[in-house]
Protein backbone atom coordinates (compact mmCIF):
# COMPACT_ATOMS: atom_id res chain seq x y z
CA UNK A 1 0.00 0.00 0.00
CA UNK A 2 1.87 3.45 -1.05
CA UNK A 3 1.58 6.17 1.85
CA UNK A 4 1.93 9.67 1.71
CA UNK A 5 1.29 12.61 4.54
CA UNK A 6 -0.56 15.20 3.64
CA UNK A 7 -2.18 18.74 5.25
CA UNK A 8 -5.59 19.61 4.59
CA UNK A 9 -7.25 22.80 5.68
CA UNK A 10 -10.46 22.73 7.90
CA UNK A 11 -11.55 24.90 5.09
CA UNK A 12 -10.97 22.42 2.46
CA UNK A 13 -12.87 19.34 4.15
CA UNK A 14 -15.75 21.42 5.50
CA UNK A 15 -16.64 22.62 1.54
CA UNK A 16 -19.42 20.95 0.47
CA UNK A 17 -20.36 19.11 3.47
CA UNK A 18 -23.39 16.97 3.76
CA UNK A 19 -24.75 14.49 6.74
CA UNK A 20 -27.87 12.57 5.04
CA UNK A 21 -28.40 9.44 7.37
CA UNK A 22 -29.98 7.45 4.42
CA UNK A 23 -27.71 8.46 1.74
CA UNK A 24 -24.17 8.83 3.61
CA UNK A 25 -21.74 12.14 4.89
CA UNK A 26 -19.47 13.53 2.27
CA UNK A 27 -17.10 16.50 2.22
CA UNK A 28 -14.07 18.01 0.99
CA UNK A 29 -15.97 19.22 -2.13
CA UNK A 30 -18.09 16.08 -2.37
CA UNK A 31 -14.55 13.92 -3.07
CA UNK A 32 -14.29 12.80 0.27
CA UNK A 33 -16.99 9.39 1.12
CA UNK A 34 -16.50 10.16 4.82
CA UNK A 35 -18.74 7.40 6.36
CA UNK A 36 -18.43 4.58 3.81
CA UNK A 37 -20.43 1.62 3.98
CA UNK A 38 -17.70 -0.75 6.33
CA UNK A 39 -17.82 2.30 9.28
CA UNK A 40 -19.77 2.81 11.88
CA UNK A 41 -22.53 5.21 12.91
CA UNK A 42 -21.37 7.83 14.71
CA UNK A 43 -20.95 7.11 18.28
CA UNK A 44 -18.81 9.92 19.68
CA UNK A 45 -20.38 11.15 23.26
CA UNK A 46 -20.89 14.68 23.51
CA UNK A 47 -17.82 15.31 26.07
CA UNK A 48 -15.69 13.54 22.85
CA UNK A 49 -16.76 15.55 20.67
CA UNK A 50 -16.40 18.55 22.36
CA UNK A 51 -12.74 17.67 23.16
CA UNK A 52 -12.34 17.45 19.62
CA UNK A 53 -13.48 21.16 18.97
CA UNK A 54 -11.10 22.15 21.91
CA UNK A 55 -8.58 20.84 20.74
CA UNK A 56 -8.34 22.20 17.19
CA UNK A 57 -9.25 26.05 19.09
CA UNK A 58 -6.07 25.73 21.34
CA UNK A 59 -4.02 24.84 18.24
CA UNK A 60 -2.92 21.94 19.20
CA UNK A 61 -2.24 18.63 16.81
CA UNK A 62 -5.27 15.92 16.76
CA UNK A 63 -4.03 12.16 15.57
CA UNK A 64 -3.09 12.00 12.12
CA UNK A 65 -6.19 10.57 10.04
CA UNK A 66 -6.43 8.00 6.98
CA UNK A 67 -7.75 8.42 3.41
CA UNK A 68 -8.05 5.71 0.86
CA UNK A 69 -7.92 6.82 -2.71
CA UNK A 70 -10.97 5.27 -4.99
CA UNK A 71 -8.30 5.47 -7.77
CA UNK A 72 -10.51 8.07 -9.47
CA UNK A 73 -9.80 11.43 -7.41
CA UNK A 74 -12.61 11.15 -4.75
CA UNK A 75 -11.33 9.26 -1.18
CA UNK A 76 -12.63 7.80 1.35
CA UNK A 77 -11.91 7.80 5.08
CA UNK A 78 -10.49 5.12 6.58
CA UNK A 79 -9.69 6.20 9.70
CA UNK A 80 -10.95 9.67 11.66
CA UNK A 81 -14.44 9.39 11.04
CA UNK A 82 -15.50 10.49 14.18
CA UNK A 83 -13.38 13.23 14.35
CA UNK A 84 -14.32 14.73 11.08
CA UNK A 85 -17.73 14.65 11.49
CA UNK A 86 -17.52 16.23 15.22
CA UNK A 87 -15.70 19.04 13.34
CA UNK A 88 -17.86 19.55 10.54
CA UNK A 89 -20.84 19.55 12.73
CA UNK A 90 -19.17 22.59 14.32
CA UNK A 91 -19.10 24.08 11.92
CA UNK A 92 -22.30 23.34 10.79
CA UNK A 93 -23.82 24.66 14.10
CA UNK A 94 -25.17 21.45 14.92
CA UNK A 95 -23.65 21.93 18.47
CA UNK A 96 -21.91 24.67 20.60
CA UNK A 97 -19.00 24.07 22.76
CA UNK A 98 -19.21 26.34 26.51
CA UNK A 99 -21.94 27.25 25.02
CA UNK A 100 -20.67 29.03 21.99
CA UNK A 101 -21.28 28.16 18.87
CA UNK A 102 -19.16 28.45 15.44
CA UNK A 103 -20.89 31.37 14.34
CA UNK A 104 -21.10 33.38 17.70
CA UNK A 105 -17.19 33.19 17.72
CA UNK A 106 -15.47 35.98 16.95
CA UNK A 107 -13.76 36.51 13.61
CA UNK A 108 -10.07 35.46 13.98
CA UNK A 109 -11.49 32.76 16.10
CA UNK A 110 -13.77 31.47 13.36
CA UNK A 111 -10.60 32.11 11.04
CA UNK A 112 -8.02 30.30 13.10
CA UNK A 113 -10.46 27.30 12.68
CA UNK A 114 -10.81 27.25 9.05
CA UNK A 115 -6.94 27.60 8.50
CA UNK A 116 -6.15 24.53 11.10
CA UNK A 117 -4.16 22.04 9.20
CA UNK A 118 -5.29 18.29 9.55
CA UNK A 119 -2.72 15.46 9.28
CA UNK A 120 -3.68 13.05 6.79
CA UNK A 121 -2.74 9.85 4.70
CA UNK A 122 -3.19 9.38 1.60
CA UNK A 123 -3.08 5.87 1.18
CA UNK A 124 -3.40 3.67 -2.33
CA UNK A 125 -4.25 -0.38 -2.36
CA UNK A 126 -6.34 -3.13 -2.87
CA UNK A 127 -9.79 -3.83 -0.97
CA UNK A 128 -8.02 -6.27 0.99
CA UNK A 129 -5.22 -3.84 2.04
CA UNK A 130 -7.79 -1.44 3.13
CA UNK A 131 -9.66 -4.02 5.31
CA UNK A 132 -5.85 -4.50 7.06
CA UNK A 133 -5.42 -1.21 7.69
CA UNK A 134 -8.64 -0.32 8.71
CA UNK A 135 -8.77 -3.08 11.31
CA UNK A 136 -4.86 -2.62 12.31
CA UNK A 137 -5.34 1.53 12.65
CA UNK A 138 -8.34 0.93 14.57
CA UNK A 139 -6.76 -0.94 17.69
CA UNK A 140 -6.73 1.81 19.62
CA UNK A 141 -9.14 4.60 20.14
CA UNK A 142 -12.95 4.15 19.97
CA UNK A 143 -12.82 0.68 19.66
CA UNK A 144 -14.70 -1.39 16.86
CA UNK A 145 -16.99 -4.00 18.31
CA UNK A 146 -16.25 -7.36 17.11
CA UNK A 147 -19.51 -6.70 14.85
CA UNK A 148 -18.17 -3.78 13.22
CA UNK A 149 -15.43 -5.28 11.90
CA UNK A 150 -17.07 -8.25 10.60
CA UNK A 151 -19.61 -5.76 8.55
CA UNK A 152 -15.92 -4.17 7.35
CA UNK A 153 -15.54 -7.92 5.80
CA UNK A 154 -18.62 -8.62 4.51
CA UNK A 155 -20.09 -5.46 3.40
CA UNK A 156 -22.74 -5.64 0.65
CA UNK A 157 -26.49 -5.07 -0.23
CA UNK A 158 -27.47 -7.60 2.26
CA UNK A 159 -25.76 -6.03 5.54
CA UNK A 160 -26.83 -2.31 3.99
CA UNK A 161 -30.67 -3.65 4.18
CA UNK A 162 -30.01 -5.71 7.52
CA UNK A 163 -28.98 -2.32 9.12
CA UNK A 164 -31.60 -0.37 8.09
CA UNK A 165 -33.80 -3.07 10.70
CA UNK A 166 -30.93 -3.18 12.91
CA UNK A 167 -28.24 -0.74 13.22
CA UNK A 168 -29.62 2.77 12.88
CA UNK A 169 -31.02 5.27 16.07
CA UNK A 170 -34.45 4.32 16.36
CA UNK A 171 -34.87 1.85 14.34
CA UNK A 172 -37.43 -1.21 13.85
CA UNK A 173 -35.89 -3.81 15.76
CA UNK A 174 -35.16 -1.31 18.65
CA UNK A 175 -38.53 -0.05 18.48
CA UNK A 176 -40.07 -3.36 18.60
CA UNK A 177 -37.78 -5.49 20.88
CA UNK A 178 -35.73 -3.34 23.48
CA UNK A 179 -37.02 -4.60 26.37
CA UNK A 180 -35.79 -7.94 25.53
CA UNK A 181 -32.52 -7.02 23.82
CA UNK A 182 -28.96 -5.29 25.40
CA UNK A 183 -26.45 -3.40 23.60
CA UNK A 184 -26.86 -0.35 21.69
CA UNK A 185 -28.11 -0.75 18.04
CA UNK A 186 -25.92 1.77 16.38
CA UNK A 187 -22.95 -0.31 18.01
CA UNK A 188 -24.38 -3.02 15.65
CA UNK A 189 -24.86 -5.26 18.99
CA UNK A 190 -28.79 -5.94 17.85
CA UNK A 191 -27.76 -6.98 14.72
CA UNK A 192 -24.28 -9.26 15.96
CA UNK A 193 -27.11 -10.79 18.55
CA UNK A 194 -29.78 -11.78 16.33
CA UNK A 195 -27.26 -12.94 13.45
CA UNK A 196 -26.01 -14.97 16.86
CA UNK A 197 -28.92 -16.77 17.17
CA UNK A 198 -30.26 -17.22 13.22
CA UNK A 199 -26.47 -18.50 13.25
CA UNK A 200 -26.16 -20.83 16.21
CA UNK A 201 -23.33 -18.90 16.78
CA UNK A 202 -21.68 -19.19 13.21
CA UNK A 203 -21.90 -15.57 12.71
CA UNK A 204 -18.93 -15.06 9.79
CA UNK A 205 -20.03 -18.24 7.62
CA UNK A 206 -23.82 -16.80 7.93
CA UNK A 207 -22.52 -13.07 7.10
CA UNK A 208 -20.65 -14.51 3.83
CA UNK A 209 -23.42 -16.63 2.85
CA UNK A 210 -25.65 -13.46 2.03
CA UNK A 211 -23.27 -10.75 1.60
CA UNK A 212 -24.47 -10.16 -1.56
CA UNK A 213 -27.97 -11.26 -1.34
CA UNK A 214 -30.22 -7.97 -2.33
CA UNK A 215 -32.15 -8.28 1.40
CA UNK A 216 -32.02 -9.67 4.87
CA UNK A 217 -35.75 -10.33 4.82
CA UNK A 218 -34.95 -13.76 6.16
CA UNK A 219 -33.33 -12.38 9.12
CA UNK A 220 -35.98 -9.86 9.72
CA UNK A 221 -38.67 -12.61 9.59
CA UNK A 222 -36.91 -14.38 11.62
CA UNK A 223 -36.72 -11.77 13.94
CA UNK A 224 -40.11 -11.39 13.93
CA UNK A 225 -41.15 -15.18 14.53
CA UNK A 226 -38.62 -15.04 18.16
CA UNK A 227 -40.87 -11.82 19.12
CA UNK A 228 -44.00 -13.16 18.71
CA UNK A 229 -42.79 -16.37 20.06
CA UNK A 230 -41.74 -15.10 23.67
CA UNK A 231 -44.57 -12.78 23.66
CA UNK A 232 -46.85 -15.92 23.74
CA UNK A 233 -45.10 -18.09 25.40
CA UNK A 234 -44.18 -15.73 28.24
CA UNK A 235 -47.05 -13.19 28.57
CA UNK A 236 -46.20 -11.43 31.75
CA UNK A 237 -43.16 -9.10 31.11
CA UNK A 238 -40.45 -8.44 33.27
CA UNK A 239 -37.00 -6.55 33.33
CA UNK A 240 -35.54 -9.73 34.03
CA UNK A 241 -36.46 -10.89 30.55
CA UNK A 242 -33.98 -8.07 28.67
CA UNK A 243 -30.82 -9.64 27.33
CA UNK A 244 -31.54 -13.61 27.24
CA UNK A 245 -30.33 -16.01 24.52
CA UNK A 246 -34.33 -15.93 23.04
CA UNK A 247 -33.13 -16.81 19.87
CA UNK A 248 -31.47 -19.84 21.11
CA UNK A 249 -34.78 -20.64 23.15
CA UNK A 250 -36.81 -19.98 20.26
CA UNK A 251 -34.47 -22.37 17.67
CA UNK A 252 -34.50 -25.62 20.69
CA UNK A 253 -38.96 -25.14 21.71
CA UNK A 254 -40.84 -23.23 19.22
CA UNK A 255 -41.78 -26.03 17.81
CA UNK A 256 -43.13 -27.75 21.44
CA UNK A 257 -46.86 -27.32 23.30
CA UNK A 258 -46.19 -24.84 25.79
CA UNK A 259 -48.52 -23.54 28.55
CA UNK A 260 -48.03 -19.85 29.34
CA UNK A 261 -50.67 -20.22 31.93
CA UNK A 262 -48.24 -23.00 33.88
CA UNK A 263 -45.09 -21.46 32.67
CA UNK A 264 -45.93 -18.14 34.96
CA UNK A 265 -47.24 -19.70 37.27
CA UNK A 266 -43.98 -21.67 37.89
CA UNK A 267 -42.22 -18.11 37.11
CA UNK A 268 -43.82 -16.12 39.68
CA UNK A 269 -43.10 -18.56 42.46
CA UNK A 270 -39.21 -18.65 41.85
CA UNK A 271 -39.14 -15.60 41.45
CA UNK A 272 -40.21 -15.11 45.28
CA UNK A 273 -37.84 -18.17 45.99
CA UNK A 274 -34.84 -16.43 47.83
CA UNK A 275 -32.57 -19.58 46.91
CA UNK A 276 -32.53 -18.45 42.97
CA UNK A 277 -30.29 -15.89 42.71
CA UNK A 278 -30.14 -15.38 39.23
CA UNK A 279 -34.18 -15.03 38.38
CA UNK A 280 -32.87 -13.86 34.74
CA UNK A 281 -31.94 -17.77 34.39
CA UNK A 282 -35.68 -18.57 35.46
CA UNK A 283 -36.84 -18.60 31.70
CA UNK A 284 -34.43 -21.32 30.83
CA UNK A 285 -34.65 -23.15 33.52
CA UNK A 286 -38.58 -23.67 33.18
CA UNK A 287 -37.74 -24.94 29.22
CA UNK A 288 -34.47 -26.52 30.01
CA UNK A 289 -35.09 -27.82 33.36
CA UNK A 290 -31.19 -26.94 33.86
CA UNK A 291 -30.34 -25.74 37.56
CA UNK A 292 -27.62 -24.35 36.38
CA UNK A 293 -29.58 -21.09 35.05
CA UNK A 294 -30.75 -20.15 38.62
CA UNK A 295 -27.43 -20.20 40.30
CA UNK A 296 -28.63 -21.85 43.12
CA UNK A 297 -27.59 -19.75 46.28
CA UNK A 298 -24.77 -21.51 47.91
CA UNK A 299 -24.24 -22.56 51.63
CA UNK A 300 -22.03 -19.57 53.71
CA UNK A 301 -18.87 -20.99 55.32
CA UNK A 302 -20.45 -21.36 58.88
CA UNK A 303 -22.87 -23.50 57.04
CA UNK A 304 -20.22 -25.60 55.82
CA UNK A 305 -17.49 -25.70 58.71
CA UNK A 306 -20.69 -26.50 60.76
CA UNK A 307 -21.51 -29.22 58.60
CA UNK A 308 -17.67 -30.59 58.03
CA UNK A 309 -17.69 -30.59 61.98
CA UNK A 310 -20.59 -32.92 62.68
CA UNK A 311 -19.45 -35.06 60.20
CA UNK A 312 -16.00 -35.37 61.57
CA UNK A 313 -14.85 -34.85 57.96
CA UNK A 314 -16.21 -38.31 57.05
CA UNK A 315 -18.40 -38.31 53.56
CA UNK A 316 -21.86 -39.13 54.20
CA UNK A 317 -21.60 -41.30 50.40
CA UNK A 318 -18.31 -43.70 50.54
CA UNK A 319 -17.79 -43.22 54.36
CA UNK A 320 -14.37 -41.84 53.95
CA UNK A 321 -12.74 -39.67 55.95
CA UNK A 322 -11.57 -36.07 54.07
CA UNK A 323 -9.86 -32.34 54.86
CA UNK A 324 -11.92 -29.64 54.42
CA UNK A 325 -10.69 -28.41 51.10
CA UNK A 326 -11.35 -31.55 49.45
CA UNK A 327 -15.05 -31.86 50.30
CA UNK A 328 -18.64 -29.49 49.12
CA UNK A 329 -21.70 -28.66 50.64
CA UNK A 330 -24.76 -30.49 49.15
CA UNK A 331 -28.43 -30.27 49.83
CA UNK A 332 -29.62 -33.33 51.83
CA UNK A 333 -32.82 -32.08 50.40
CA UNK A 334 -32.42 -31.37 46.82
CA UNK A 335 -33.84 -27.77 45.78
CA UNK A 336 -35.81 -29.58 43.27
CA UNK A 337 -37.17 -31.25 45.80
CA UNK A 338 -38.17 -28.26 47.64
CA UNK A 339 -34.52 -28.32 50.10
CA UNK A 340 -33.49 -25.01 50.98
CA UNK A 341 -30.00 -23.65 51.37
CA UNK A 342 -29.58 -24.05 54.94
CA UNK A 343 -27.62 -25.26 57.98
CA UNK A 344 -29.90 -28.39 59.30
CA UNK A 345 -30.38 -28.94 54.94
CA UNK A 346 -26.30 -28.98 54.44
CA UNK A 347 -24.14 -32.53 54.47
CA UNK A 348 -20.59 -32.64 53.15
CA UNK A 349 -19.64 -34.86 50.24
CA UNK A 350 -16.43 -35.42 48.61
CA UNK A 351 -15.47 -34.46 45.38
CA UNK A 352 -16.20 -37.38 43.38
CA UNK A 353 -19.09 -38.37 45.70
CA UNK A 354 -20.59 -35.12 44.81
CA UNK A 355 -19.84 -35.31 41.05
CA UNK A 356 -21.12 -38.40 41.13
CA UNK A 357 -24.74 -37.24 42.49
CA UNK A 358 -24.87 -33.74 40.20
CA UNK A 359 -24.65 -35.99 37.17
CA UNK A 360 -27.21 -38.46 37.46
Amino acid sequence: MEIELKEILIEDLYNGYINNNEEGVVGYDGKLNIRPKYQREFVYKDKQRDEVINTVRKDFPLNVMYWVSNGDDTYEVLDGQQRTISICEYLDGKFSVDFQYFHNLEEDEREQILNYKLMVYFCEGTDKEKLDWFKTINIAGEKLTDQELRNAIYTGTWLTDAKKYFSKSGCPAHSMASDYLKGVSIRQEYLETVIKWISKNQIEEYMANNQHKPTSIELWKYFNSVLIWIQATFQNYRKEMKGIGWGFLYNEFNDKVLDPIVLEEEISKLMQDEDVTKKSGIYEYVLTRKEKHLSIRAFRKNQIREAFERQEGICVKCNEQFELKEMEADHITPWSEGGKTTADNCQMLCKNCNRVKSNK
